[in-house]
């Protein structure tokens, strides 16, 4: 048990030593963390309280206020009922309302109104339009006593927003007599509200409870009289409570608030006290920073002694394991391995084969070992593995990767590719190579197959569009250099069209082929090439070809495509299958200022006359060029 699980104990030493320092990083991350949290929950916890404290404040103000105006409505209802609404009452009572405003900040002002809405009293006193105002109506058609706080509006003299607070009189047989009417300034409340220090950016808000804004500080004018009955407090089930705290945008000035709400439970008005979330939260966070600040630096100090820790026990195992496991380790690799791994010493012997030789060469490791390190190298490639062994022994070369031919037991050759290293002794000089072979047969079958599909038609087997490209450039540049001559036939199938539509796609590429076929028995040369341009068209590329030699393999193609017969019922020309052929020659050393381009050009031009003069003929670009004259007389 002992040795194996000491071992395992030691090995698992770093990862235990790496997980405690995590693990103390990350609780001294997280409990500074909930702390800051907490510190800033306790912050919006006290700002909430303290809203609180500063709404039902305000809450009781508003009632107190409006229960001062009910106070002297209540007596001059009282008074009207009793003594009637003849002028002396009236003037009576004009008299004590304009002491009672005098005496009192908080009075805008007082006013009566008989039944019909006309005023008993200086009009001065209120904004109101008389029987067309709402809270008018409401009396007037309610029987009730009570009083009637109405929405903010304007005063018809200085303009201010006032709120209305009215009751109803009647006659003496009990009949709508008129209505009392008290009002109180925005602008006071407003004020009011203005002493009272919450906090940077914060606000006090009056609303009606239909949505209306009575008074806010600050910015009074800017807000008073705007429609909030749209926002989460009207709408929200969860808000219509009596009070509570509220974290929320504000749609007025946009800023995030934590805010408390009051409803009052005698008027139908709430009032909400807010401040802003961001500056209440800023002393919070500056110290929060301040202390997080200190624990990473302290976290980071952790860390460090930790990796330093965890490096040496690392450090350690990697010294003890490569002294153990040194040499194990390579078998392992070398003998496990499906490549073929070979040590070789300075005199090019092998020293050392693993077990994947038989699949690699096909030899056994023991019959390899003591062998020369080249002797299978194909005779070709050896020179080149040659020269890089013999640089890795000068130390000219550390490592190289080599591909090359090597002969195989049974399979005659194989493509090999070996990655090849020096090994030194401890003074440094070189003291043999180490090669790790794999067999790449397949791979190289496989390109030389992409090769070929990439220069190859795969329908006729002859050369593509690619290719022709290709070789043209390449020939003329070698006609250039050795100030020879290049020949080029365009071919062209006629009436091929009518051919695929009589007989099928399949008999037009089974034409095609036949017509391939007679193409490619006409490459005599090393250098001659047929290739299939486009469709039914095809060119055959001559080197070293003059025009009579040119225009003799010309009419061959034509006969022999004749002769083999190709029934085309549809063609206006021949019963059978027949082709137009236009000739080019030139010479690229002549023609200095021209390219490859005009010998096409010049045979693709003869093609075309061929085609006007009735097809199944050859021209000859000094053909078409003879002709021209002739046809500019005509």
């Amino acid at each position: 048990m002992s040795a194996a699980t000491q071992r395992a104990g030691w090995s698992r030493l770093p990862l235990r030593a790496a997980a405690f320092v995590v693990l103390t990083c990350a609780t001294i991350l997280g409990v500074s963390a909930w702390r800051e949290w907490a510190a800033r929950d306790a912050v919006l916890k006290g700002a909430e309280t303290e809203m609180a404290n500063v709404a039902r404040s305000l809450t009781q103000h508003a009632e107190d206020s409006l229960d001062l105006l009910d106070s002297g409505v209540v007596g001059v209802v009282s008074r009207l009922e009793m003594d009637g609404t003849d002028p002396a009452t009236i003037a009576k009572l004009r008299n004590l309302m304009e002491v009672r405003k005098k005496a009192t900040e908080r009075v805008h002002g007082f006013a009566i109104i008989d039944d019909h809405g006309n005023w008993l009293t200086s009009p001065g006193t209120i904004g109101s339009t008389l029987s067309d105002d709402a809270f008018f109506r409401h009396h007037q058609l309610s029987p009730k006593r009570e009083a009637h706080l109405g929405r903010p509006v304007k005063s018809l003299l200085d303009g201010e927003w006032v709120l209305t607070l009215s009751r109803r009189f009647n006659k003496p047989d009990g009949s709508f007599g008129g209505v009392v009417l008290a009002t109180i300034s925005s602008g006071y409340l407003s004020h009011f509200y203005e002493q009272f220090e919450i906090g940077r950016n914060s606000s006090v808000a009056l609303t009606h409870g239909d949505g209306l804004i009575v008074a806010r500080y600050p910015s009074n004018e800017k807000f008073v009289g705007r429609s909030v009955a749209d926002k989460p407090l009207f709408r929200n089930p969860s808000l219509q409570r009596p009070s509570g705290a509220y974290h929320f945008k504000s749609p007025l000035d946009g800023a995030e608030r934590v805010s408390f709400f009051k409803r009052s439970g005698r008027y139908p008005f709430f009032l909400l006290a807010t401040v802003d979330k961001d500056q209440l939260l800023a002393p919070w966070r500056a110290a929060a920073i301040s202390r997080m600040l200190y624990v990473l630096a302290l976290v980071m100090l952790i860390a460090i002694i930790g990796a330093v820790l965890v490096r040496q026990l690392q450090r350690g195992q990697r010294m003890a394991a490569a002294l153990v496991e040194k040499e194990a380790h390579f078998r392992l690799l070398a003998e496990g391995s499906s490549d073929m791994v070979t040590r070789i010493g300075l005199d090019e012997r092998l020293r050392y084969v693993s077990p994947s030789s038989v699949r690699v060469v096909g030899w056994r490791a023991s019959q390899l070992i003591g062998t020369p390190a080249l002797a299978g190298v194909q005779a070709d490639d050896l020179p080149q593995v040659q020269a890089l062994v013999d640089a890795m022994k000068r130390g000219e070369k550390d490592e190289v990767r080599v591909t090359y031919r090597n002969s195989h037991r049974k399979k005659g050759e194989v493509w090999l590719e070996s990655t090849m290293r020096v090994t030194r002794k401890d003074n440094g000089s070189v003291d043999g190579v180490v090669a790790i072979s794999r067999d790449i047969t397949e791979q190289k079958t496989l390109e030389t197959r992409l090769e070929t599909l990439a220069t190859e038609d795969s329908l006729t087997g002859l050369a593509n569009r690619r290719c022709f490209d290709d070789r043209l450039n390449d020939e003329w540049a070698r006609a250039y250099r050795d100030r020879s001559s290049l020949a080029l036939l365009m071919i062209d199938v006629d009436h091929f069209k009518a051919y695929n539509d009589e007989y099928g796609h399949p008999a037009g590429d089974a034409c095609l082929r036949v017509v391939a076929k007679i193409l490619a028995a006409e490459m005599h040369r090393a250098g001659d090439l047929a290739a299939r341009y486009g469709g039914e068209e095809f060119a055959m590329l001559l080197p070293n070809t003059d025009a009579a030699g040119c225009a003799r393999i010309g009419e061959r193609i034509r006969e022999a495509i004749h002769q083999a017969g190709l029934v085309h019922a549809s063609s206006p020309i021949s019963a059978s299958v027949t082709v137009s052929l236009g000739g080019a020659t030139c010479r690229p050393s002549f023609e200095r200022t021209a390219g490859s381009a005009s010998l096409v050009e010049a045979a693709d031009r003869a093609l075309y006359a061929a085609k006007d003069m009735g097809r199944d003929r050859l021209m000859m670009s000094g053909e078409v060029m003879n002709l021209l004259p002739k046809a500019s007389g005509q």
